[in-house]
């Protein structure tokens, strides 16, 4: 959501002293102050950011300005590849204490780095449509805008008049111990209330509490089946070392701006199973790997062919094997869509060019690996890993369907029907999303 937000002015509120927010949301790889959601009006705001430091924070004003509510977690939230469950519930009429939880997965919030709490039946500038001000979603509103929030949103409720707890809109998955979301929590949203699915991609701001509290979507809001309940890989900002490569485009987009080799890695590992996915090159000097654990500290400033167990093909045609270069197949450039085929069932690796195995390669041969850039060293857990250098745009999809905001032309799905891709899946191959990999680690 990244320069994107949406805004909306309410009318009367049911309550200026009870309300509860809950979200959920997968960071990008902007770490500086975020804005999940506010409200400003020159006079009065109200916050909900992860600060600079990447802890949760929740902040409202009144007038003069005076400060009404400051809650910092010391928690610090930095885990680009996992969603997280918000909860912010507040109710001022409480006798004492409790008057502000803050709830993240399912778990309440006890240790602060800062607390101010509001007076008992405070009237406090946190109910949305309070004095008029504009709320918006994704940024923050004071001063005509800022802090936009770098990643994904789904299901934000906003209850007006009631604090609910995060078991309202949130509970424990039985058979795997996972926090993941109510899909239709039975709550009294009141006059300000709605449910922000974010469901229909021609209308990303439509409300479906039955309010009719829709709001006006500004910029270009991107959908993605990336989920709670299935997080599809992305690359790691935290692999990164200094500012380059840069991320953005909620991690799938990498550009090295210098001359030097730069590497960043995937969020999601494997070691067993078949897995695909596609990069599109921005650039030309490019090299897209695959590397055991034990290279991810290592090779980050480097390329990510270099190192023992590290498997990668590079935009001359090469293939490089724990840093050893030979022929391989054809060299590649800005444009081009490479595909990138896995099999840890056999231990091979294959890589195509637009649609076009290179060397042959028949990623379905099984235990023959036939024409295969090289067999892999068992007993790892392995990475995706990306490399380039010299203002290098390159995208990447590991089933989103996207390549940066343009979705793909032929809509291919592997098997299981999970995953969007440009050229058709190899049979047997599945999205490195974590549906499929808990079906083919774990099953």
């Amino acid at each position: 959501m990244a320069s994107t937000y949406l805004n909306k002015t309410f009318g009367t509120p049911t309550s200026t002293q009870k309300c509860t927010h809950s979200f959920w949301f997968k960071l990008g790889s902007d770490f500086t102050e975020i804005n999940f959601s506010g409200m400003w009006d020159n006079y009065y705001s109200f916050d909900i950011v992860l600060d600079s430091s990447s802890r949760f924070r929740v902040y409202s004003d009144n007038t003069t300005p005076t400060k009404a509510i400051e809650y910092v977690t010391n928690r610090v939230l930095r885990d680009s590849s996992a969603w997280y469950h918000a909860v912010v519930s507040i109710d001022t009429t409480q006798s004492g204490g409790n008057r502000v939880k803050i709830y993240i997965n399912g778990e309440q919030e006890t240790s602060f780095s800062t607390t101010f709490e509001p007076n008992q039946n405070d009237s406090v500038n946190i109910v949305l449509g309070t004095h008029s001000a504009e709320t918006s979603i994704g940024r923050s509103p004071a001063g005509g805008g800022g802090n936009y929030f770098d990643g994904s949103i789904t299901h934000y409720h906003y209850v007006d008049g009631t604090a609910y707890d995060a078991d309202t809109f949130g509970e424990t998955d039985a058979t795997t111990g996972i926090w993941k979301p109510k899909t239709a929590p039975s709550v009294t949203y009141g006059n300000n209330g709605f449910f922000l699915k974010f469901e229909n991609s021609g209308a990303f701001g439509t409300d479906s509490s039955g309010n009719s509290n829709n709001f006006t979507v500004n910029g270009t809001m991107t959908q993605t089946i990336d989920t709670p309940s299935n997080v599809f890989a992305t690359l790691n900002p935290l692999t990164v070392i200094g500012s380059e490569p840069s991320l953005s485009l909620g991690n799938l987009k990498y550009n090295t701006g210098v001359a030097f080799w730069r590497t960043v890695d995937c969020s999601h590992g494997f070691s067993q199973g078949k897995y695909y996915w596609e990069i599109k090159i921005g650039g030309t000097d490019t090299m897209l790997g695959f590397v055991s654990e034990n290279l991810l500290s290592q090779q980050t400033s480097t390329y990510c062919g270099a190192g023992t167990y590290s498997y990668a093909y590079n935009n001359n045609g090469n293939k490089y094997i724990s840093d050893v270069a030979t022929a391989y197949g054809d060299s590649f450039t800005s444009g081009d869509i490479i595909g990138c085929a896995v099999d840890l069932d056999n231990n091979y690796i294959y890589f195509s060019k637009n649609g076009t195995w290179q060397n042959s390669g028949d990623p379905t041969s099984g235990a023959s690996g036939t024409g295969a850039l090289s067999s892999i060293q068992t007993g790892y857990t392995y990475f995706p890993s990306f490399s380039s250098r010299n203002n290098n745009n390159t995208t990447v999809n590991f089933g989103n369907g996207y390549f940066g905001t343009t979705a793909v032309s032929s809509a291919e799905n592997p098997d299981d029907g999970i995953g969007i891709f440009e050229y058709a899946v190899p049979t047997g191959y599945k999205a490195l999303c974590t549906k499929s990999i808990n079906a083919q680690e774990y099953d």
